[in-house]
């Protein structure tokens, strides 16, 4: 997708792409200290990953209540009441340390410790584009969302990185919690045009004829996100910190490469899409991040496991627009709401269920690098499912 042609997006288009990088932003600072931010409160890490495993679980039941009826009783919303959300768990984990409130506040409020996409956002937000934008463009509009994302996600990790200096940990989940309610005074922006405009008749989960291909595609995506919860930016962060002593602003500008070079990884994605096709490029780019993510703990010294980590997340992305180009072309325009909501609380409820047992290695000194053996391994087996079941398959369109 030509730069002409992002000039060209409607002004729905325009504004949903600024949401997604006011989020990503928010989402990516916070996952650099979320975990340091924790263990200087006094939790220890088991108790951490059953936090995170909580949040994540808990985001599971809001995006799922939210995205399946957000066709229906609008998306807009939808989005405003998932922004005040985000904004609400922001608040409370930056003024209590009592446990059970932080246990409260991350199921029920928004809360990203990986860096990545939690909440009814992502489903509703992809919906609305599809809704807007014409199917030829649809990969390479979801290519510079993806990049627009990752981006944003660089940027907050480094600024986290400096703020955490400044202000300490504290002063990063305020700026989050801030963050959530500039993203719901933007949604207030979106207009008519991003929504359904005959709603469909309720259905189970909101999805009806397409409910078995979304089915078997929210499985694998389970996979692939239980095995990438064992890695999360705030576990690979703090991975760099117990390893090799890392502190905050140098994490902050390791990641702010890493989401850099992930997100201009997914230009070239919607480039190989058209011309191989959606699912091979998911396959063929996705396969060999993995084999890198297994490298990344067997290297002995801080600066080659920055470069094994940077080729990985160099490719690593590829399969985010098309994986949502794919999803966003097999179901009706009426159902895609509610597609992309399943198969993300699919994702999501795998992401996390890991982070409790990542937590558990963790907090064994000898076992920290078992975390990126299991995910790598695991992803690589989501890889040929995936291309098994779905490679041959039509449509295919990039």
């Amino acid at each position: 997708m030509s730069g002409s042609m992002l000039r060209a997006l409607p002004p729905d288009g325009r504004l949903l792409l600024l949401t997604r990088f006011t989020r990503l932003f928010a989402y990516g600072a916070l996952s650099v200290v979320l975990v340091l931010y924790l263990t200087a409160l006094g939790i220890g890490t088991r108790q951490i990953g059953v936090l995170l495993t909580l949040t994540l679980v808990g985001d599971t039941v809001v995006s799922l209540w939210l995205s399946t009826r957000a066709d229906r009783i609008g998306r807009r919303r939808m989005l405003i009441v998932g922004a005040t959300l985000m904004a609400a768990a922001g608040a409370a984990f930056a003024v209590t340390r009592n446990f059970l409130v932080l246990l409260v506040a991350g199921t029920i409020g928004v809360i990203s410790p990986s860096g990545n996409e939690v909440g009814p956002f992502l489903p509703i937000e992809q919906a609305a584009l599809a809704h807007v934008v014409p199917s030829d463009r649809r990969t390479g509009v979801f290519a510079w969302y993806t990049l627009t994302g990752a981006f944003a996600t660089a940027l907050g990790s480094l600024g986290a990185g400096v703020l955490s200096q400044a202000v300490h940990y504290r002063g990063v989940i305020i700026l989050y919690a801030a963050l959530g309610i500039v993203l719901a005074l933007a949604f207030t922006r979106l207009s008519t045009a991003a929504e359904v405009p005959a709603p469909q008749a309720s259905t189970f989960l909101g999805v009806g004829r397409s409910r078995a291909v979304v089915l078997r595609l929210a499985a694998l995506f389970a996979l692939d996100s239980f095995a990438g919860g064992f890695v999360v930016q705030s576990f690979a962060a703090y991975w760099f910190f117990l390893r090799f002593g890392v502190d905050p602003a140098t994490l902050g500008a390791i990641f702010f490469g890493a989401n850099l070079l992930a997100g201009f990884s997914a230009l070239v994605a919607s480039r190989l899409a058209a011309r191989f096709g959606l699912i091979r490029t998911m396959v063929f780019t996705h396969l060999p991040s993995n084999v890198l993510l297994i490298l990344v703990p067997l290297m002995p010294t801080l600066p080659l496991a920055v470069a094994v980590l940077f080729a990985r997340f160099s490719i690593s992305q590829m399969d985010v627009p098309t994986r949502q180009s794919y999803l966003m072309s097999v179901v009706s325009p009426e159902e895609r709401s509610a597609a992309g909501g399943i198969t993300g609380v699919a994702r999501t409820i795998g992401a996390g269920l890991a982070p409790i047992f990542a937590g558990l290695l963790f907090s064994q000194p000898s076992l920290i690098n078992v975390p990126f053996f299991i995910a790598g391994t695991l992803k690589i087996v989501y890889d040929l499912l995936l291309y098994r079941g779905f490679g041959r398959s039509a449509p295919n369109p990039a």
